[in-house]
Order: C-alpha cells, then sequence, then structure tokens
C-alpha cells in the first residue's frame, strides 16, 4: 500500500465502541482508519489488502459471542488474530433537541446494545418499540437525518459529545455497569506474535461426526495436556441442520508444546480446525501451567521415549550379526 502509514479498518461509523478499542493499538492515532458498515465489510478490507488489520467485535460480557464475527472468522480466506483489546461498555439514550423522555416512542441501536440496556428500557419507557441499527453509532447519528423513523437511539457517551445537534435523555443506562466488550485486532497471517506467558490461542473446529463423545474427544486433547479453556461456543455451519463449529479460546500460546500438542491432536481428529492465532491477553493475566505439562516436561518425556527407541535400534544391529545356533 502506498505511503508508510498503516490502515486499520473498523466496524464504524466513527464514535462507535469499536473505534475506541482501536485507539488503544499503539499507532492507531496516526494510522489511517477506515470505517466498515458491518464485521465481513471491515474484514474483507484485510482479505483484500486494503487495510492491514481491523478491529471488531468478538464477546461482551453480558450477552457473550458476537455471532457476526465468530462466523465470519471461521470461513473464507484465513485471517489471524494478533491483539485483543477490553473497552468497559456505557450507553446514552439521545435525541434530536427539544425531544423528551415522554415523548419517545422508537428506539435505535445495535442489537447489543439493546439487550444490555433491556432493563433500564422496560423501567423507563415500557412502550418503546426497538429499530435494529447496523452500530449504536450509526443509530445515534441517524437522528441527526430529518428523515429518520425513530425518536431515540443508545449510543457511547463519546458519540453525544462529539456531536452537539444530539440531546442526552438518560445516562449510564445500562442494566450491568461492569459490561465489558473484548475486541480483537486482525490481520493476514504472517509471523505469530511473541509469547509473553500470558496467551490466549483461539480456534475453530468443526464436529468431525454427530455421534455420543464428539465433543469429548475435542475437549480431550487440552484437558488430557492440561490447557484452559476460557470459552467455547458452538455456531452452525449453515449446511444443514445439526452441523456445528466450535469456537474456542484456549489459555496459551502455540509456542508453548502443551498447546502445540493438544493443537495437533486437534488436528488429527477434526482436519478441518482452522487456527485463528496466539496472542497476548488483554488483562496480561498469566497462565498457570502444571509442572507435568511445561514445556520442561514435554522434552524430557520426548528425550525419554527417543532413547528406548535408540536403545532397540542399537540392540538390533547388534543382533543381526550374530551367528544362528546349530
Amino acid at each position: 500500500m502506498a505511503g508508510t502509514s498503516r490502515t486499520y479498518a473498523f466496524l464504524g461509523p466513527e464514535g462507535t465502541f469499536t473505534e475506541a478499542a482501536l485507539l488503544q493499538v499503539p499507532d492507531a492515532a496516526q494510522a489511517v482508519r477506515v470505517p466498515a458498515s458491518n464485521v465481513n465489510a471491515a474484514l474483507d478490507k484485510v482479505r483484500d489488502g486494503s487495510a492491514d488489520a481491523a478491529m471488531v467485535p468478538i464477546e461482551n460480557s453480558v450477552e457473550g459471542g458476537v455471532t457476526a464475527t465468530l462466523d465470519a472468522i471461521a470461513t473464507g480466506q484465513e485471517l489471524r488474530i494478533i491483539r485483543e483489546v477490553l473497552v468497559p461498555i456505557s450507553f446514552v439514550l439521545v435525541a434530536r433537541p427539544g425531544v423528551r423522555l415522554e415523548d419517545v416512542r422508537r428506539v435505535s441501536t445495535h442489537g447489543h446494545a439493546w439487550a444490555q440496556c433491556r432493563l433500564w428500557m422496560d423501567r423507563n419507557i415500557p412502550d418503546a418499540e426497538y429499530v435494529p441499527g447496523s452500530s449504536t453509532a450509526a443509530s445515534a447519528l441517524g437522528l441527526l437525518d430529518g428523515n429518520c423513523h425513530y425518536d431515540a437511539a443508545i449510543c457511547a457517551p463519546l458519540v453525544a459529545r462529539e456531536h452537539p445537534g444530539l440531546s442526552v435523555l438518560a445516562e449510564n443506562i445500562g442494566d450491568n455497569p461492569g459490561a465489558v466488550t473484548r475486541f480483537i485486532l486482525v490481520s493476514r497471517p504472517g509471523p505469530l506474535p511473541e509469547r509473553t506467558g500470558a496467551d490466549k490461542t483461539t480456534v475453530v473446529v468443526p464436529l468431525p461426526e454427530d455421534r455420543p463423545g464428539a465433543l469429548m474427544e475435542i475437549l480431550d486433547q487440552f484437558a488430557s495436556r492440561g490447557v484452559n479453556l476460557s470459552r467455547i461456543e458452538s455456531r452452525p455451519t449453515g449446511q444443514y441442520l445439526g452441523h456445528y463449529f466450535f469456537s474456542i479460546d484456549a489459555d496459551g500460546h502455540a509456542g508453548e508444546a502443551r498447546v502445540a500438542d493438544a493443537l495437533a491432536g486437534l488436528h488429527r481428529i477434526s482436519p478441518s480446525t482452522r487456527f485463528l492465532g496466539s496472542y497476548a491477553r488483554a488483562d496480561r493475566q498469566a497462565t498457570l501451567v502444571p509442572a507435568h505439562t511445561s514445556d520442561e516436561a514435554f522434552a524430557a518425556a520426548r528425550t525419554w521415549v527417543q532413547s528406548i527407541l535408540a536403545a532397540e535400534s542399537t540392540a538390533g544391529e547388534s543382533g543381526s550379526g550374530a551367528s544362528p545356533k546349530a
């Protein structure tokens, strides 16, 4: 790409929580930032080379996995997660100047935001109708359009501060004041980020066949090697009813022997397993590794097996020259 500045795509428009997550990346403030209308559009900019990386949401502490992202990175040209970012989430209800809370009949926002403010809405404007929006910021900015077909929007406080044409009707309307959304920075495949001791590995594992014990066989690849799972979600592949893949976050880095061995086991039982990356945890929480699953333990075990095979080989060679007994 022309110039020296990096280009980042993100789920737009400007003022979304996703842009706030992107601005936590060290060079993002000086980089070219390109808003995308949806997750697929953001990731496609990475795939076609028009962006170096894209920031998209993947998980919320209240609503769980962001299905649009889980599905988009599980298919198509392979991508790699190179960073994760955590953003505390708070919401405000905004409208055009002059609109009062009691005037609100229709409210627009992103589905995840609506779910996180549902109780507040039920208590304060129970008759309000929900109008789905592509993002919280898009819904808020839509109010500035004279043809808007809703009365208010739920968005981030940043949007209200940056647009004087929006009036704040209520603040801190989220049902869970500790809500956090996890975002991932995704690039094309390349060298893995260095191990930090506080890492996470993400994979997509198609269920090889629908039979008793199939999921247990997948989970055992991690459990038997002392690899903890921090997230596992099932998603339909879309091929036919009952056909699923599992999106999994595991504690550790592919450069660790125990994680690498688990990945090899997954590939043996499900060859279509997709590796999505190993990267530093945003919370910097160090991974606790049992002594018997440390790199040193795996190396010692390999050395032991190799010594057995070497001894057997030597014995076989010495025995092959002996004269047969009469």
